[in-house]
């Protein structure tokens, strides 16, 4: 069951979280300035993951009808590839050659194929196929028996490989699809995708932290040399694991507008981003902030906002074709595609340093909240880091190269 669910755009922050957070059956009301989102994917059962996708299923957001690129008649709303490469400066059309984003997700989705084929052809993207060898899609342990199909996580795995194609039309795709939600099942997924070759991994889903953290990093997420891109949630102030593994960059999110500005457009902080201290995830040696004594949410992030939210094509089911979302969803797998356009990481490198070595390559967050923390930097956009944004959003690919 999905769980539909109310986003305000700037006003009343704490509604905005308690919106996102609302259990099954429970939305809070809608503001004029707001749009109306759903849960891809059912609040997880206990040791579980969920998807962070939001769709829109209300209102009009900000990005409706942002491209100008667009081939066919009608336009889809949110924002495609052409707006997210000028936000950030990303060198799509020359970077990503040889390069391969894996994204893992729980369950099946029998349309990913074809329903990337229409994102990329409506865009003018070229073909990403099994055919010509840019797309591969596999079960958790690199096979073809693929998992029961699910229709949230479907729109899920749309999103994300819609955001893949986006940021680095060039980059080859690998999706690898875990048997269930577990934390076990994904990081076997995630262990399978470095197995088979690709540096970049993407994982839009979290769930609540545990003792048993720690193991769950050394069997899935220390993998030097390959960057590992994880969703900070999106219930707002408040942590979420794997987004709190040391050996990740944990990936906020912002609201996109377009601006006057010498750069064309602004970032704010998204309300519902997740941030804040772990309870059990040690502090990388490279994160210097004071106020966590461990591990602190994020280290950068991108547009997350559904109110500024992304097209996404998907038809599996219940699916109704291009539709908008939003969520750290969104920015993880565009954060991936971005180390990407920077090449493979050197051996034995730790990825999630880089944007420390790198700050002035990045465009400062410095505006927005997503909770009460006391007004301090774990849950407001201020100069330089803080909890929702990290050290801020791409400006090209110079953070995310070591």
């Amino acid at each position: 069951m999905r769980r539909t669910v109310s986003l305000t755009t700037v006003a009343t922050l704490a509604t905005a979280a308690l919106a996102l957070a609302a259990p099954v059956g429970q939305a809070a009301q809608a503001t004029s300035h707001g749009v109306t989102v759903a849960h891809a994917c059912a609040a997880p059962a206990k040791g579980q993951m969920a998807c962070k996708a939001l769709q829109v299923t209300g209102g009009t957001p900000k990005s409706a009808h942002a491209e100008t690129d667009l081939t066919a008649a009608a336009a889809p709303s949110g924002y495609g590839p052409a707006s997210l490469q000028a936000a950030y400066n990303l060198p799509s059309a020359t970077g990503g050659s040889g390069q391969t984003v894996a994204i893992v997700d729980a369950y099946d989705d029998p349309n990913a194929e074809a329903d990337l084929a229409v994102y990329r052809s409506q865009y003018g993207l070229s073909a990403c196929t099994t055919a010509n060898g840019c797309f591969k899609k596999v079960d958790q342990n690199g096979g073809t028996k693929y998992p029961r199909g699910d229709s949230g996580w479907a729109e899920e795995i749309s999103l994300d490989l819609d955001m893949v194609s986006a940021a680095c039309p060039n980059c080859k795709i690998l999706l690898v699809e875990a048997s269930s939600a577990s934390m076990t099942n994904l990081g076997t997924a995630v262990n399978t995708a470095v197995k088979l070759g690709a540096k970049f991994v993407s994982n839009s889903y979290g769930g609540s932290e545990s003792s048993s953290d720690s193991t769950y990093d050394s069997s899935y997420f220390n993998h030097p040399g390959v960057a590992i891109t994880v969703s900070s949630g999106d219930n707002g102030y408040g942590t979420e694991y794997p987004a709190a593994s040391p050996y990740v960059t944990a990936v906020g999110g912002t609201s996109l507008s377009s601006a006057s500005n010498s750069r064309g457009w602004t970032d704010s902080v998204w309300s519902g981003a997740g941030s804040g201290c772990s309870k059990y995830s040690s502090k990388p040696s490279w994160q210097k902030d004071t106020g966590c004594a461990l591990r602190t949410v994020a280290d950068v992030s991108a547009v997350a906002d559904p109110n500024t939210g992304v097209a996404v094509y998907d038809s599996y089911r219940s699916a109704t074709g291009w539709m908008v979302f939003g969520g750290t969803s969104a920015s993880s797998p565009l954060i991936a595609a971005t180390y990407a356009l920077g090449g493979a990481p050197s051996a034995g490198s730790y990825p999630a340093s880089f944007p420390y070595a790198h700050t002035s390559a990045l465009y400062d967050v410095t505006s927005g909240s997503n909770g009460s923390c006391g007004g301090s930097y774990l849950c407001t956009g201020t100069t330089g880091y803080d909890g929702p944004s990290g050290l801020g959003v791409p400006n090209g690919t110079a953070a995310f190269t070591g």
